[in-house]
Protein backbone atom coordinates (compact mmCIF):
# COMPACT_ATOMS: atom_id res chain seq x y z
CA UNK A 1 0.00 0.00 0.00
CA UNK A 2 1.20 3.58 -0.70
CA UNK A 3 1.99 5.88 2.27
CA UNK A 4 0.27 9.18 2.24
CA UNK A 5 1.36 12.19 4.47
CA UNK A 6 -1.08 14.62 4.54
CA UNK A 7 0.17 18.37 3.83
CA UNK A 8 -1.71 21.26 4.89
CA UNK A 9 -0.59 23.44 2.30
CA UNK A 10 -0.24 27.35 1.78
CA UNK A 11 -3.19 29.62 2.26
CA UNK A 12 -4.63 30.59 -0.99
CA UNK A 13 -6.79 33.58 -1.49
CA UNK A 14 -9.87 33.65 -3.70
CA UNK A 15 -11.30 36.81 -5.11
CA UNK A 16 -15.22 37.39 -4.38
CA UNK A 17 -15.97 36.87 -8.06
CA UNK A 18 -14.55 33.72 -8.00
CA UNK A 19 -12.70 34.13 -11.13
CA UNK A 20 -10.35 30.60 -11.20
CA UNK A 21 -13.68 28.42 -11.06
CA UNK A 22 -15.52 30.60 -13.66
CA UNK A 23 -12.30 30.80 -15.68
CA UNK A 24 -12.28 27.06 -16.01
CA UNK A 25 -16.18 27.22 -16.43
CA UNK A 26 -15.26 29.26 -19.62
CA UNK A 27 -12.69 26.48 -20.54
CA UNK A 28 -14.92 23.93 -20.10
CA UNK A 29 -18.55 25.13 -22.09
CA UNK A 30 -17.81 22.86 -25.11
CA UNK A 31 -17.72 19.54 -22.70
CA UNK A 32 -21.31 19.37 -20.74
CA UNK A 33 -19.86 16.45 -18.12
CA UNK A 34 -16.56 18.62 -16.98
CA UNK A 35 -18.77 21.79 -17.57
CA UNK A 36 -21.38 20.44 -15.07
CA UNK A 37 -19.18 19.36 -12.34
CA UNK A 38 -17.31 23.08 -12.57
CA UNK A 39 -20.56 24.49 -11.66
CA UNK A 40 -21.13 22.15 -8.61
CA UNK A 41 -17.06 23.29 -8.09
CA UNK A 42 -18.58 27.07 -7.89
CA UNK A 43 -21.68 26.92 -5.81
CA UNK A 44 -19.48 24.81 -3.10
CA UNK A 45 -17.22 27.38 -2.84
CA UNK A 46 -19.59 30.36 -3.37
CA UNK A 47 -21.69 28.92 -0.36
CA UNK A 48 -18.57 28.81 1.63
CA UNK A 49 -17.02 31.95 0.92
CA UNK A 50 -17.25 35.81 1.65
CA UNK A 51 -15.08 38.85 0.15
CA UNK A 52 -11.55 38.11 -0.06
CA UNK A 53 -11.98 34.48 2.02
CA UNK A 54 -8.84 32.36 2.33
CA UNK A 55 -8.85 28.63 1.14
CA UNK A 56 -5.97 26.33 1.46
CA UNK A 57 -5.34 22.89 -0.38
CA UNK A 58 -5.25 19.74 1.39
CA UNK A 59 -2.62 17.77 -0.73
CA UNK A 60 -1.48 14.46 -0.06
CA UNK A 61 2.04 13.09 -0.99
CA UNK A 62 2.11 9.35 -2.02
CA UNK A 63 5.37 7.50 -1.61
CA UNK A 64 5.20 5.06 -4.63
CA UNK A 65 6.32 1.39 -3.85
CA UNK A 66 4.92 -0.02 -7.49
CA UNK A 67 3.27 2.17 -10.55
CA UNK A 68 0.28 -0.07 -9.99
CA UNK A 69 -0.91 2.40 -6.76
CA UNK A 70 -0.75 5.66 -9.46
CA UNK A 71 -4.50 6.80 -9.36
CA UNK A 72 -6.06 6.15 -12.79
CA UNK A 73 -7.57 9.42 -14.35
CA UNK A 74 -11.20 8.43 -14.73
CA UNK A 75 -12.58 11.58 -14.51
CA UNK A 76 -11.83 15.64 -15.06
CA UNK A 77 -12.18 16.43 -11.56
CA UNK A 78 -8.32 14.99 -10.04
CA UNK A 79 -7.56 14.63 -6.32
CA UNK A 80 -3.98 16.28 -5.22
CA UNK A 81 -1.72 13.51 -5.28
CA UNK A 82 1.71 14.83 -5.31
CA UNK A 83 3.92 11.27 -6.41
CA UNK A 84 7.20 10.49 -4.94
CA UNK A 85 9.64 7.39 -5.97
CA UNK A 86 8.07 7.38 -9.67
CA UNK A 87 10.29 4.86 -11.27
CA UNK A 88 10.07 1.59 -13.21
CA UNK A 89 8.28 3.62 -16.24
CA UNK A 90 10.19 2.23 -18.96
CA UNK A 91 9.33 -1.60 -17.74
CA UNK A 92 5.68 -0.96 -19.04
CA UNK A 93 4.29 -0.94 -22.18
CA UNK A 94 4.47 2.34 -24.74
CA UNK A 95 0.68 3.07 -24.27
CA UNK A 96 0.57 2.14 -20.41
CA UNK A 97 3.36 4.11 -19.83
CA UNK A 98 2.27 7.34 -21.21
CA UNK A 99 -0.88 6.86 -19.06
CA UNK A 100 0.86 6.60 -16.15
CA UNK A 101 3.04 9.13 -16.61
CA UNK A 102 0.07 11.67 -17.44
CA UNK A 103 -1.10 10.21 -14.22
CA UNK A 104 1.08 10.98 -11.62
CA UNK A 105 2.40 14.61 -12.93
CA UNK A 106 -1.37 16.43 -13.92
CA UNK A 107 -1.96 16.49 -10.02
CA UNK A 108 1.41 18.19 -9.86
CA UNK A 109 0.26 20.32 -12.49
CA UNK A 110 -3.18 21.52 -11.24
CA UNK A 111 -1.72 22.00 -7.69
CA UNK A 112 0.69 24.20 -8.69
CA UNK A 113 -1.19 26.48 -10.74
CA UNK A 114 -3.48 26.85 -8.38
CA UNK A 115 -1.04 28.04 -5.84
CA UNK A 116 0.21 30.54 -8.65
CA UNK A 117 -3.10 31.90 -9.87
CA UNK A 118 -5.11 32.13 -5.88
CA UNK A 119 -1.50 33.85 -4.94
CA UNK A 120 -2.41 35.98 -7.60
CA UNK A 121 -5.39 36.78 -6.48
CA UNK A 122 -4.52 37.62 -3.16
CA UNK A 123 -1.96 39.88 -4.81
CA UNK A 124 -5.74 41.59 -6.44
CA UNK A 125 -6.85 41.94 -2.65
CA UNK A 126 -3.54 43.52 -1.61
CA UNK A 127 -4.87 46.16 -4.32
CA UNK A 128 -7.95 46.77 -2.69
CA UNK A 129 -6.51 46.89 0.71
CA UNK A 130 -5.98 50.27 2.12
CA UNK A 131 -3.82 49.65 5.24
CA UNK A 132 -1.39 46.39 5.19
CA UNK A 133 -0.61 44.35 7.78
CA UNK A 134 2.81 43.01 8.35
CA UNK A 135 2.18 39.61 6.83
CA UNK A 136 0.60 40.97 3.52
CA UNK A 137 3.92 42.97 3.71
CA UNK A 138 6.27 39.86 3.33
CA UNK A 139 3.81 38.17 1.11
CA UNK A 140 4.03 41.01 -1.16
CA UNK A 141 7.86 41.89 -1.29
CA UNK A 142 8.38 37.60 -1.42
CA UNK A 143 6.03 37.45 -4.87
CA UNK A 144 8.01 40.37 -6.23
CA UNK A 145 11.39 39.07 -5.36
CA UNK A 146 10.13 35.60 -6.23
CA UNK A 147 8.50 36.91 -10.51
CA UNK A 148 11.13 40.12 -10.35
CA UNK A 149 8.07 42.23 -10.66
CA UNK A 150 8.58 45.81 -11.02
CA UNK A 151 5.70 46.69 -8.59
CA UNK A 152 1.73 45.83 -7.48
CA UNK A 153 0.56 46.04 -11.12
CA UNK A 154 3.60 44.51 -12.81
CA UNK A 155 3.14 41.55 -10.48
CA UNK A 156 -0.26 39.57 -11.28
CA UNK A 157 0.67 40.03 -14.81
CA UNK A 158 3.66 37.67 -14.37
CA UNK A 159 1.73 35.21 -12.10
CA UNK A 160 0.29 33.35 -15.63
CA UNK A 161 0.36 29.63 -16.33
CA UNK A 162 0.27 27.19 -19.64
CA UNK A 163 -2.59 24.86 -20.59
CA UNK A 164 -2.10 21.37 -18.99
CA UNK A 165 -1.54 20.23 -22.18
CA UNK A 166 1.00 22.17 -22.83
CA UNK A 167 2.70 21.65 -19.74
CA UNK A 168 2.69 17.74 -19.71
CA UNK A 169 4.26 17.90 -23.99
CA UNK A 170 7.26 19.72 -21.79
CA UNK A 171 7.64 17.26 -18.92
CA UNK A 172 6.93 14.64 -21.54
CA UNK A 173 10.15 16.11 -23.60
CA UNK A 174 12.85 16.77 -21.01
CA UNK A 175 12.09 14.31 -18.71
CA UNK A 176 11.81 11.34 -21.69
CA UNK A 177 8.26 10.84 -20.40
CA UNK A 178 9.85 10.26 -16.97
CA UNK A 179 12.80 8.30 -17.41
CA UNK A 180 15.79 10.88 -16.94
CA UNK A 181 17.48 10.68 -14.24
CA UNK A 182 16.53 14.10 -13.29
CA UNK A 183 12.71 13.41 -12.88
CA UNK A 184 13.74 10.17 -11.04
CA UNK A 185 16.55 11.82 -8.64
CA UNK A 186 15.69 15.41 -7.96
CA UNK A 187 12.07 15.57 -9.45
CA UNK A 188 13.50 17.85 -12.26
CA UNK A 189 10.34 17.93 -14.98
CA UNK A 190 12.01 20.14 -17.26
CA UNK A 191 15.89 19.87 -16.58
CA UNK A 192 16.13 23.71 -14.93
CA UNK A 193 19.61 24.11 -14.19
CA UNK A 194 21.54 25.19 -10.92
CA UNK A 195 23.77 27.99 -10.51
CA UNK A 196 23.52 28.40 -7.27
CA UNK A 197 26.00 25.67 -4.90
CA UNK A 198 23.46 27.01 -1.79
CA UNK A 199 20.36 25.58 -3.69
CA UNK A 200 18.71 21.67 -3.44
CA UNK A 201 20.61 20.34 -6.60
CA UNK A 202 22.29 17.29 -8.08
CA UNK A 203 25.22 17.37 -10.98
CA UNK A 204 24.34 16.31 -14.74
CA UNK A 205 26.31 13.32 -16.08
CA UNK A 206 27.88 16.23 -18.65
CA UNK A 207 29.83 19.30 -18.46
CA UNK A 208 29.38 21.96 -20.92
CA UNK A 209 33.21 22.56 -21.97
CA UNK A 210 34.93 22.10 -19.06
CA UNK A 211 32.28 22.99 -16.40
CA UNK A 212 30.17 20.77 -14.52
CA UNK A 213 26.83 21.53 -15.17
CA UNK A 214 23.89 20.81 -12.45
CA UNK A 215 20.50 20.75 -12.17
CA UNK A 216 17.83 21.79 -9.84
CA UNK A 217 16.71 19.06 -7.15
CA UNK A 218 13.08 20.29 -5.49
CA UNK A 219 10.55 18.62 -2.79
CA UNK A 220 8.22 17.27 -5.29
CA UNK A 221 6.95 17.50 -8.60
CA UNK A 222 4.36 20.71 -7.84
CA UNK A 223 7.62 22.94 -6.54
CA UNK A 224 9.64 21.99 -10.07
CA UNK A 225 6.51 23.38 -11.99
CA UNK A 226 5.77 25.94 -9.86
CA UNK A 227 9.69 27.21 -10.44
CA UNK A 228 9.60 27.16 -13.74
CA UNK A 229 6.35 29.30 -14.21
CA UNK A 230 8.51 31.71 -12.11
CA UNK A 231 11.59 31.66 -15.37
CA UNK A 232 8.90 32.39 -17.07
CA UNK A 233 7.79 34.76 -15.78
CA UNK A 234 11.06 36.37 -14.99
CA UNK A 235 13.14 36.04 -17.80
CA UNK A 236 12.75 38.79 -20.96
CA UNK A 237 12.97 35.96 -23.82
CA UNK A 238 9.35 34.87 -22.50
CA UNK A 239 7.56 38.48 -22.66
CA UNK A 240 5.87 37.95 -25.70
CA UNK A 241 4.73 34.41 -24.11
CA UNK A 242 3.32 36.78 -20.89
CA UNK A 243 1.80 39.04 -22.88
CA UNK A 244 -0.07 36.49 -24.97
CA UNK A 245 -1.27 34.13 -21.39
CA UNK A 246 -3.03 36.83 -20.69
CA UNK A 247 -5.45 36.91 -23.72
CA UNK A 248 -5.78 33.64 -25.13
CA UNK A 249 -5.30 29.96 -23.34
CA UNK A 250 -5.13 28.02 -26.70
CA UNK A 251 -2.29 25.70 -26.43
CA UNK A 252 -1.08 26.43 -30.12
CA UNK A 253 -1.11 29.90 -30.44
CA UNK A 254 0.85 29.70 -27.03
CA UNK A 255 3.63 27.26 -28.24
CA UNK A 256 5.76 29.62 -31.02
CA UNK A 257 6.32 31.53 -27.73
CA UNK A 258 8.38 29.04 -26.11
CA UNK A 259 11.01 28.59 -28.49
CA UNK A 260 13.42 30.34 -26.25
CA UNK A 261 13.33 27.24 -23.45
CA UNK A 262 15.36 25.40 -26.40
CA UNK A 263 18.46 25.81 -28.44
CA UNK A 264 16.70 24.14 -31.15
CA UNK A 265 14.17 26.98 -31.41
CA UNK A 266 11.16 26.53 -33.47
CA UNK A 267 12.02 22.82 -33.99
CA UNK A 268 11.37 22.52 -30.56
CA UNK A 269 8.34 24.15 -30.58
CA UNK A 270 7.23 21.62 -33.40
CA UNK A 271 7.99 18.48 -31.43
CA UNK A 272 5.70 19.89 -28.61
CA UNK A 273 2.93 20.64 -31.44
CA UNK A 274 3.21 16.85 -32.65
CA UNK A 275 3.38 15.48 -28.79
CA UNK A 276 -0.11 16.96 -28.40
CA UNK A 277 -1.57 16.31 -31.23
CA UNK A 278 -0.60 12.63 -31.45
CA UNK A 279 -1.35 11.86 -27.78
CA UNK A 280 -3.93 14.02 -27.75
CA UNK A 281 -3.36 16.23 -24.56
CA UNK A 282 -5.73 18.87 -24.95
CA UNK A 283 -8.22 16.39 -23.80
CA UNK A 284 -6.66 17.33 -19.63
CA UNK A 285 -6.69 21.05 -20.55
CA UNK A 286 -10.00 20.82 -18.74
CA UNK A 287 -8.87 19.21 -15.77
CA UNK A 288 -9.33 20.48 -12.33
CA UNK A 289 -8.51 19.81 -8.69
CA UNK A 290 -10.91 17.75 -6.70
CA UNK A 291 -12.98 20.53 -4.55
CA UNK A 292 -13.29 18.52 -1.59
CA UNK A 293 -9.26 19.33 -0.88
CA UNK A 294 -9.94 23.32 -1.24
CA UNK A 295 -10.43 24.20 2.73
CA UNK A 296 -11.58 27.81 4.20
CA UNK A 297 -9.06 28.81 6.58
Amino acid sequence: MPTFLTSPGPRLAVRPGLRYFYGMAQQLRRNWAAFLGCVLIILIVAHNTGRDKTFHVRTETVQLQSLKEVVALTSSVVKPLLYTNVSGLGKLPTAEAKRTFIATVLPSILVAKYQIEQNREKIYILQRKRYWSAGDSAFYYDMRRRYRAVGLTDLPDRMVTLPNSVILAQTAVESGWGQSRFFLQARNLFGIWSFNAREPRIAASRKRKTKQVYVRAYDDMAQSIGHYFEILARARSYRELREAMQHTQDPFELLPHLKYYSERRSAYTQQLKKMIIANNLTQYDTYQLDPAYLHPD
